[in-house]
């Protein structure tokens, strides 16, 4: 059943993403797919998630396999507004997949994070 109140932040490429998003189907819920590296992100999209995740914007930055170390983005005294500029302007900076329901938002890695947000 499609359920347009839970949204996967997905990179189709990414192993975990494509788990965490056959595992949402197998518990009969197809959720609204949004491939972030093609559509980019609004600063409004990652401020919400990142204040109804436990980890913020810096538990939302993807730091393996980006630029963002050589970036300074690692750096603990780098800003989160410094680092959500980042995201925008390079979307691969942003750690996935990324589920949001009702019940808030998780950087599921692993895929069964997304047990507890259904």
């Amino acid at each position: 059943m499609s359920r347009p109140d839970v949204v996967i932040y997905h990179n189709p490429a990414c192993g975990t993403s494509r788990d965490t998003l056959a595992l949402l189907r197998d518990k009969g819920v197809e959720p609204t797919v949004v491939e972030y590296l093609k559509v980019g992100w609004t600063k409004e999209q990652l401020q919400d998630l990142a204040e109804r995740s436990e980890g913020g914007i810096r538990g939302l930055l993807r730091d393996r396999g980006s630029r963002a170390a050589e970036l300074g983005l690692t750096d603990p005294a780098t800003s989160e507004e410094a680092i959500l500029a980042a995201m925008i302007l390079d979307p691969a900076l942003v750690n996935r997949p990324i589920v949001a329901t009702a019940k808030g938002a998780a950087l599921c890695r692993p895929a069964e994070r997304v047990v507890h947000l259904l």
